[in-house]
């Protein structure tokens, strides 16, 4: 097949019959295995199946999940499903995530990509192909209705310029599937009736529109959904900000601001938000730059003080500072008055464990488990300098570097 290459084995599948994984249907699959496949920790247990959608077409989304192993099945328009990281393995498709008080969910988690769009609609291939995919999964795993979830639900984002907290709503991936009539359609019958976390007083809701397509009943949800059908896209307008439409990934360089004048400007190149006028357009870019959730901020740059930056979190002790020549600090272990001076250059991580240093006696593994080469995990070096787990070299890292994982 053209764009998948050699190393490519094909299993068409004419009947029920038994896949090289244990699972028994009649399925047109893919094996298309991650270069990262062989280097991810398997999984201790599987609780939840998570599906999400590319937001893009086929080409771009099918490179980039393939590439750094970011779902365990990829399924296209036709109904062809690509199986990209083996099922026992832990795929890097969550980010940062959060269901009924547990975080973390690639280690708890089965990801489904689809090509498609969070308020699209999919083929009658692909609906095949999800439901008998999800009947394999749920028999194998027994994992009730309740437990298959859509990436918006689990989704949360840290405190920004526009929310204090931290919030449900970072993504809207994955919303169709909250709705029941797509839910029959791929033979769900029952699911999660509110947000557990939000209940509990763990997160705010940040996107209202979004809570009500995830929990109203069926006719509310296409109320809801159609009045979002005539909202403007991916154009920013009066009450749609670029934090509505692009979320976390606002400030990314992989996120394109396209000004009515035609003026493009990356989202990391903003730097007066009050300046981007009505009828820009946002455009985002397939193509990978760095760490996909883009987890080390700085005061100067991504807002000017750090309740910018981390909100009513700027005093947690899951809020870090890499202070310029003068250390890190959890957040608890500073007063106002050291806050409010941090300066400009200071980096910022919200929501993240402090694991100490690595040692003769310490590895990297020893402090951060199994994430020790996630790239949401980040080391310090002696020298000050700040690498992502995703680039380092385990044989490589020096003694003393400190490391930082999520929470």
């Amino acid at each position: 097949m053209a764009g998948v290459g050699r190393t490519e084995f094909r299993l068409i599948l004419l009947g029920a019959v038994l896949c090289l994984d244990g699972t028994a249907h009649a399925l047109d699959i893919v094996n298309y295995y991650s270069p990262k496949n062989r280097e991810r920790p398997r999984r201790k247990a599987t609780q939840y199946l998570i599906l999400h959608t590319t937001e893009g077409p086929k080409k771009g989304s099918l490179k980039k999940v393939h590439q750094n192993g970011e779902a365990h099945y990829f399924v296209d328009t036709g109904g062809r499903i690509y199986r990209i990281i083996d099922r026992r393995r832990v795929a890097l498709h969550t980010g940062r995530s959060m269901w009924n008080g547990r975080t973390n969910l690639d280690n708890h988690a089965i990801g489904i990509e689809v090509v498609g769009y969070h308020n699209g609609s999919l083929t009658a291939a692909q609906y095949r192909s999800i439901r008998d995919l999800l009947s394999d999964l749920q028999k194998i795993y027994r994992i009730p209705d309740e437990r298959v979830l859509t990436h918006s639900m689990v989704a949360y984002g840290r405190p920004n310029r526009w929310h204090r907290r931290s919030h449900r709503g970072r993504k809207r991936c994955g919303m169709l599937f909250a709705k029941w009539s797509v839910r029959r359609s791929i033979g769900l019958t029952r699911k999660s009736e509110f947000d557990p976390d939000v209940k509990a007083g763990r997160l705010v809701v940040a996107d209202p529109y979004l809570a009500k397509v995830l929990y109203s009943s069926a006719r509310e949800q296409e109320s809801y959904a159609s009045k979002f059908a005539g909202a403007g896209g991916n154009t920013i307008a009066k009450g749609r900000s670029a934090w509505d439409i692009a979320r976390e990934k606002y400030k990314s360089a992989s996120t394109v601001y396209v000004l009515p004048g035609g003026k493009r400007i990356r989202g990391n190149e903003v730097r007066d938000w009050k300046k981007i006028p009505a009828g820009t357009k946002v455009v985002f870019d397939d193509s990978p730059r760095g760490n996909e959730a883009e987890e080390v901020r700085e005061i100067g740059v991504h807002g000017v003080s750090a309740k910018d930056i981390a909100g009513d979190e700027y005093g947690s002790g899951s809020t870090i500072y890499f202070m310029p020549k003068k250390g890190v600090k959890c957040g608890n272990e500073l007063d106002e008055a050291d806050i409010a001076k941090l300066p400009a250059g200071t980096k910022v991580l919200v929501g993240y464990t402090h694991g100490g240093r690595i040692t003769a006696g310490r590895s990297a593994f020893d402090v951060c488990g199994q994430r020790w080469n996630f790239a949401s995990t980040f080391y310090m070096f002696p020298d000050g300098s700040i690498h992502a787990g995703n680039v380092v070299d385990e044989n490589r890292i020096p003694k003393n570097t400190m490391v930082f994982f999520r929470k």
